[in-house]
């Protein structure tokens, strides 16, 4: 791109703050304008105030921005258009609608908006067309709101969309969700360590509400959640009953197959792979693949009685999550011909 769109991350401190701020340090398209995050920070250096928990050194390009206040004017005239949102739910209830009615484009990693009708749940790879639902939002005259989906279902719709030829009538989905998809602080060490958690608050539901919408499927959904001792990546058990009665080889094909839709920056030339050794998909791929942590993982793919069943990895804060929405502002860019 000759010029890059101007953007801005609200919340740019938290876990996926940080993995916004990393991504968006040297991307192609996009060029950080503006970061916000709680009000004790505003005037600081990024580095100086941020508890870094990335796996990896901070990028240098990053250290010296200065965290700033949540103000439009300040925005516009920052030039921003494309706003991240890494915010918490219940702010982002309220500042999302105010950031669209006021111009901007948000891509939001918060659940806040996702189940309002005009609002896409966009998984490029899946489900790109859900982005024309902006315009029921009033684009091009008025900003709008894009939602990216629950971690664990980002991971389960990557690794359904290529089997839906197959008719997918029911989903069984057992999830082990890493301690960072409950944020920075998060649980008390002594809640998680050495430990399991049966039970994550609303991600169950979210996950049975979600697939349909994404996929545009109507199957029998049934979720377990377990938060385990991991730091980064979600694994998920899945069975599946299919109306098709179809072979492991079969599945492994539609995976391989499953190529780049659009020629997006962040993602991946092959966007679900398959291992065929007994002990992958592991967490500690997390942040495999190219770009890193936005390639889907499956393996232990075996057939029972005409199920299907596997397990898959999602990077949970990165595809997941901010890579994810950062994705999506990659696909409403090029759909929309703002490069």
């Amino acid at each position: 791109m000759d010029k890059k769109i101007k953007v801005a991350v609200m919340g740019a401190t938290g876990a996926v703050g940080q993995v916004f701020m990393w991504m968006l340090a040297d991307h192609p398209w996009f060029e950080l304008a503006y970061a916000t995050a709680s009000a004790s920070r505003v005037g600081l250096k990024y580095a100086s105030t941020v508890h870094w928990v990335m796996p990896f050194e901070m990028p240098s390009v990053i250290r010296d921005v200065e965290v700033k206040e949540f103000n439009f004017a300040a925005m516009k005239e920052a030039g921003v258009q494309i706003v991240f949102s890494a915010l918490p739910a219940e702010v982002a209830r309220e500042a999302e609608p105010q950031l669209r009615d006021n111009g901007f484009y948000v891509f939001s990693n918060a659940a806040s908006m996702r189940y309002d009708s005009n609002v896409p749940i966009l998984i490029p790879e899946t489900n790109v067309d859900q982005l024309d639902l902006i315009k029921d939002q009033g684009y091009p005259k008025t900003g709008f709101v894009v939602t990216n989906a629950n971690c664990v279902t980002t991971g389960l719709a990557m690794a359904l969309a290529p089997l839906r030829k197959f008719g997918i009538k029911g989903i069984t989905v057992h999830s082990y969700q890493s301690v960072s998809g409950a944020g920075y602080p998060g649980l008390s060490s002594f809640d998680i360590t050495d430990n399991c958690i049966p039970f994550i608050k609303g991600e169950e539901e979210k996950i049975e509400k979600e697939i349909k919408k994404i996929l545009s499927i109507d199957p029998e959904v049934y979720a377990y959640t377990v938060r385990v001792p991991v730091m980064f990546g979600h694994l998920e058990a899945v069975w599946l009953d299919l109306e098709q009665d179809v072979e492991v080889e079969d599945i492994i094909d539609s995976w391989a197959n499953f190529k780049e839709v659009a020629d997006l920056p962040s993602t991946p030339v092959l966007p679900v792979e398959y291992g065929a050794d007994n002990t992958f998909p592991q967490p500690k791929y997390a942040f495999w693949g190219n770009p890193k942590g936005m390639v889907v993982y499956t393996g232990r793919l075996k057939k029972k009685h005409k199920k299907i069943g596997f397990l898959l990895l999602v990077n949970n804060i990165v595809k997941g999550a901010a890579g994810g929405s950062i994705q999506n502002a990659e696909a409403f860019v090029k759909r929309f011909g703002l490069i």
